[in-house]
């Protein structure tokens, strides 16, 4: 998009985050009681991930948290977004928390407040204890009170002084990704037990936010992170709409109904019924999921395009992860077809479209007026390498950064009440299935050695971080 001659800047309260998740980057596996994750479990098994990696080093943050904390402040960050290790605070997904597990936690949120950084918590980010998976994972519907009880033990703690919290993120992903098509953890495929999770991923908000608002003080802030898709057809043709519709309800509806308006959409009821009867919503359930939500994050990467199955493109479907994945089984949408988005892609083979964030944000505004929404994720991965010099120059994430940042900005310009804007991800990291192959960091992991690099693109996020005001797209 062409670059405009006026500065774009930003309202002077706006929060300048990062964003990371404990599997990704933590590391310490074994250390200080903690017990596997389904993605410990999942990395473990020959052929779930590329190269066979896994999470167990990352890149040990675990021991390098205060040298990140450190980078964070050096680049004028005034947020940071994390999510907690469920098993390494209470390693079977029951029972009384692991007080070393949890001190961790305080270390890390201690020195982010010395260093004037607003620590932001997410607290399931797709690493369920193992032991809850061999109970039934989340198509079981005991795992949400489990996540309750667990909510309550992480708002105790930290309460006091984490302000922002998350209770989910991106439920999607576990549900479809991690039951229906099986290529996230804990890598089972079952139409059924999708829709089970998803409506257990709901409920576990629920009262897990109800939880949260038990213990902490009523400042506090309580959301959900959602990756809802930017939905487009390839016609107005009735079918292609009917097939928008279709996807809309399942990538988008079956989570946001709920949450946002007590309702799973009718559509959506319809759509699946060969699939499931939807028992598992009992009396009483939408009630507890439909709590007040003092915020909304959104996290955005790349639009959809969908059509009717009879009008698929020779091009096929297209691969991704955050939202319109042809692995997904999709219930109830077998006559729906996924096409290839037109113009440049990221390393992941998503199209770079800072239009849909616009268009996202401003569907939210819509959906929950007056809601205070985030934008918890957006980002890039590129093929990264230094410079002979040691320096690593990555002008297309500027250039991508400067987009969706723009995006942001004329969505406040339409009245969107955006709070804050997520980086993802402050470090190059285990990026689940394709290991570490894909870089989205801002800084620059050796794996080899565990060094930090700064990119250019972190030297431009801070700039803009530290001014309110976008630098150029060259700079």
């Amino acid at each position: 998009m062409p670059e405009s001659a006026t500065p774009v800047t930003f309202p002077p309260a706006f929060l300048w985050g990062a964003a990371t998740s404990a599997y990704q980057i933590e590391g310490a596996v074994r250390e200080d009681g903690r017990t596997p994750s389904i993605w410990d479990t999942f990395s473990h098994t020959p052929g779930r991930t590329a190269g066979g990696e896994t999470g167990d080093i990352a890149v040990d943050h675990y021991h390098h948290y205060r040298e990140d904390v450190a980078l964070m402040a050096e680049l004028g960050l005034s947020a940071y977004r994390f999510s907690i290790s469920w098993s390494r605070v209470q390693p079977t997904g029951r029972g009384p928390a692991v007080q070393r597990g949890l001190d961790f936690y305080r270390r890390l949120v201690d020195e982010l407040l010395a260093h004037g950084i607003r620590p932001a918590i997410t607290l399931y980010h797709w690493d369920l204890p193992q032991e809850l998976e061999d109970a039934g994972g989340w198509p079981e519907r005991d795992v949400a009170f489990r996540f309750a009880e667990y909510a309550r033990i992480v708002g105790e703690a930290l309460g006091d002084r984490v302000e922002q919290w998350i209770t989910l993120n991106e439920p999607w992903c576990s549900a479809f990704l991690g039951y229906g098509s099986g290529v996230h953890a804990p890598g089972r495929t079952d139409a059924a037990a999708s829709l089970r999770a998803a409506h257990h991923l709901n409920l576990a908000h629920g009262l897990g936010a109800s939880a949260l608002r038990s213990v902490m003080p009523a400042r506090n802030s309580v959301a959900v992170s959602l990756n809802s898709s930017v939905v487009r057809t390839v016609s107005q043709d009735p079918a292609d709409l009917a097939a928008g519709r279709k996807i809309d309800d399942l990538a988008n509806g079956v989570f946001h109904g709920p949450v946002l308006h007590g309702a799973y959409p009718e559509t959506l009821l319809a759509a699946t019924a060969s699939v499931t009867d939807w028992s598992q919503v009992r009396d009483g359930d939408l009630a507890i999921i439909n709590q007040p939500l003092d915020a909304l994050g959104l996290n955005y990467y790349t639009p959809a395009l969908v059509s009717a199955a009879d009008e698929a493109r020779a091009s096929g479907p297209r691969a991704d992860g955050h939202g319109a994945s042809p692995y997904s089984p999709w219930p109830g949408a077998d006559d729906v077809a996924f096409h290839h988005m037109p113009g440049e892609r990221t390393e992941m083979g998503w199209s770079i479209d800072p239009s849909g964030l616009h268009d996202l944000l401003m569907r939210y505004s819509r959906e929950a007026p007056g809601l205070p929404l985030y934008v918890t994720e957006n980002g890039a991965a590129y093929d990264d390498k230094p410079d002979p010099d040691g320096r690593v120059h990555d002008p297309e994430r500027i250039a991508y950064l400067h987009g969706h940042l723009s995006a942001v900005r004329r969505a406040l310009d339409d009245g969107a009440e955006v709070r804050g804007y997520y980086l993802w991800s402050l470090l190059d990291n285990f990026e689940w299935a394709y290991g570490y192959e894909k870089r989205f960091g801002a800084v620059y992991v050796d794996y080899a050695t565990l060094a930090r690099t700064p990119k250019s693109s972190a030297h431009w996020y801070g700039r803009a971080a530290r001014t309110g005001t976008l630098p150029p797209a060259t700079a």
